[in-house]
This record gives C-alpha cells, structure tokens and sequence, in this order.
C-alpha cells in the first residue's frame, strides 16, 4: 500500500547532521533527475546581487519578508539533513504526529507514506532531507524548466513499479496530484480522497472543503491506520478499515475503469 501526501509550505531545519544522500533517498533511481532540480536551485539562490535575490523571490513566489529562505536553498548540498517527518511540518503533519507513534507504527508509515515535492519528486517521511523552499509550481532555468512538467516526464518509471502490488491512497492537494498518476494498470487499486466539512445552515446541511478541516482529518486519518497497523487488499478494504476506524466515507462516482473517488464527511460539532 502506498498513501500519497502532499509536503507542507512551512519545514522545521534539522540543527546537527551530516546533508542529504541522493543515492540513499527512496527510488534512487530518481538521483539523477533529482540532482539537477537540486543543482538549478542552488545555482539560482546563490546569485548574490540585490536583483538576483528579487528574481528568485519572484521565481520561487515568495515575499521580501522570506529572504532568508533563498539563503537556506543556497546552502542546501551543505545542510544538517533530518527524517522527512521532523522537516515538515504544518497542520496535516502536526495531526499526523510522527514523533508519537509507537516504532510499529512508525514502521509502518514510513514503509507506506509517500511525500511528493517539486525539489525531491517524492520521498519517505524517514528519508534525510534539509529544509528547503521549491514548491512544485515553481518553474526553474533550463534544461528543468516547470516542476510539474519535469516530475510528470521523471516519475513513472521508478514510481509505476512502486504502486504496482498494493492499493494506492491519494491525499494530495492537486498541484501535487498531477505530478504522477497510478499508471492504467493499477487505476482499479486506487483512491482519491477529499475531505468535506459539513455544517448545518438553517436547517440545512452544507458540505464544503475547509483547509483546516481537510489537512487535519487526513492527518489524523493516516496516523489511525499507522496504529491499526492496515493491509488493505484493495480498495474496497481500504474502506472497510477507514470506517471500521470511525471515519464517515462516501464513495463518489468516477470514471469507468479509473481512479475512484472517496469523500470523508466530517461534521462541525
């Protein structure tokens, strides 16, 4: 089983430790690709001049108040690295709380959850990275060019066998989610989660996706089947286990022969 997750914009940098190993990130075989998203970064950041700064703010959509981020991502080959799940940080991965989990359960989410990023593609949360600022919006100096583009090209052919034996849970926000798709041949094995918030006005009951709401649940959700330790077969299980675990899933209709649809209701108390 493979949970997908989306990064988060705030990351916490590890104080102490040697940087990151490309060659020991999950799918090595993405080094290559990943080394040169990494090395147009770095180049760009590292310019010294006022304007040079400017254009990477505009480049990376960042204020004048974030300049010191630029500053990180220039030292980013040289920076203390630590697990995935301590430099995120944020209201899914605060819910999520990796750092309480039992070591079975920890076990479990870092053999299962896979986090997708415009600088790494994706990685385990128990894989050693520096905090860095490189959303997959971004678009680099050639030959890198739009992150989305480039992971999309990248990514299939480590990731396609990595999906391949298991069901797949995405949770991505939806830049994220068009950076790869479960090949055609995994399609039926795969779920797409949204969260909705439901709240009664005058009477009557509205739905809506809340970002709170929606980075919280999933969080708490993905932390549940840590602790309950799931194997789901298949989607249909998948489900049995989600509500089994006290969540409220609704299964929307999709595309024939395609990626289905899974909307969790969470009610305002």
């Amino acid at each position: 089983m493979l949970i997908l997750l989306p990064p988060s914009e705030g990351k916490t940098p590890a104080t102490s430790g040697d940087p990151v190993n490309l060659a020991e990130l999950w799918l090595p075989e993405l080094s290559a690709a990943r080394k040169r998203v990494l090395t147009r970064l770095v180049s760009m950041c590292r310019r010294g001049s006022a304007r040079s700064v400017a254009d990477s703010l505009g480049v990376l959509g960042l204020s004048e108040g974030q300049r010191g981020e630029i500053a990180r991502n220039a030292e980013l080959p040289d920076a203390p690295a630590a697990p995935a799940a301590e430099v995120y940080t944020g209201v899914l991965y605060e819910a999520l709380g990796a750092e309480t989990l039992d070591e079975a359960a920890r076990k479990w989410l870092f053999e299962t959850a896979v986090v997708f990023s415009g600088l790494w593609g994706a990685v385990r949360l128990g894989d050693r990275i520096p905090a860095y600022r490189c959303s997959v919006g971004v678009t680099l100096p050639a030959p890198v060019g739009g992150l989305t583009a480039y992971w999309k090209k990248n990514l299939p052919k480590a990731l396609d066998p990595a999906a391949a034996d298991g069901p797949v849970l995405d949770l991505r926000s939806g830049a994220y989610a068009a950076m790869w798709t479960p090949p055609a041949a995994a399609a039926s094995r795969a779920a797409a989660l949204r969260v909705l918030h439901e709240r009664v006005v005058d009477g009557v009951p509205k739905r809506s996706v809340v970002s709170h709401f929606n980075k919280a649940t999933k969080g708490r959700l993905v932390r549940a089947l840590a602790v309950e330790g799931a194997a789901p077969e298949g989607v249909d299980d998948l489900v049995m286990a989600l509500r089994d675990l006290g969540f409220t899933v609704e299964e929307q209709p999709g595309p024939a022969g395609g990626v289905r649809r899974l909307d969790i209701v969470v009610a305002e108390l």
